[in-house]
């Protein structure tokens, strides 16, 4: 799943979804990741309903390898909602759907969430703190909580509503929750080195 704000690796195998690249890089490189509703399982192959809250997202880098798959580098750009789907003889499913900015917010939670962020980075191996820390400092409103959550977040239903969520306060807030919740689950790091 796609967040605003944030980048992510996708290798990209089925034809459909080969044709929807090979289309976007032809393009204007942007396409939108959706979820499913629940229960798509049995119709898969079909066009089971979409969630309507996705994300647009450009696709930065690409690289097609054998069999005409691609990897590709995807970076979320902005929330939308589906409006309505087109029909189409294309393999993949195509949409209108409106761009839903975020509106600009600044509250505690905040602040709050940058310094959760800096406490779960000591329960964290270094390497996932590294990345996350320099962006959780510069980050605000919207774009810390969706940078946060594409991070730390991994069950898809939580995600899906977060992404959903347009109130940037409430996100704040809910991304916030998980981390006191995640940090409440991992025990501090020792340091490994000497202490000064």
């Amino acid at each position: 799943m796609l967040f605003p704000h944030t980048v992510i690796p996708l290798h990209i195998f089925e034809p459909r979804y080969r044709a929807l690249v090979r289309d976007a890089l032809a393009g204007d490189r942007v396409l939108a990741l959706s979820q499913l509703e629940p229960g798509w399982e049995g119709n898969y192959g079909g066009r089971p309903p979409m969630l309507p809250m996705m994300c647009a997202g450009v696709i930065v880098w690409d690289e097609q390898v054998e069999e005409g798959r691609y990897n590709i580098l995807l970076q979320g750009v902005s929330r939308i909602r589906m409006t309505s789907e087109l029909t189409t003889e294309k393999a993949y499913r195509e949409v209108l759907a409106e761009v839903l900015p975020d509106v600009p917010y600044e509250g505690p939670e905040e602040e709050q969430l940058r310094q959760a962020v800096f406490e779960l980075a000591g329960r964290v191996p270094p390497s996932f703190a590294e990345n996350l820390l320099p962006v959780a400092a510069r980050a605000q409103g919207g774009m810390l909580a969706d940078v946060v959550a594409s991070a730390v977040i991994p069950e898809p239903e939580r995600r899906q509503e977060l992404l959903a969520e347009l109130d940037v306060r409430k996100r704040l807030e809910g991304v916030l929750e998980d981390v006191g919740a995640l940090i409440g689950r991992l025990q501090p790091l020792r340091p490994t080195g000497p202490l000064n």
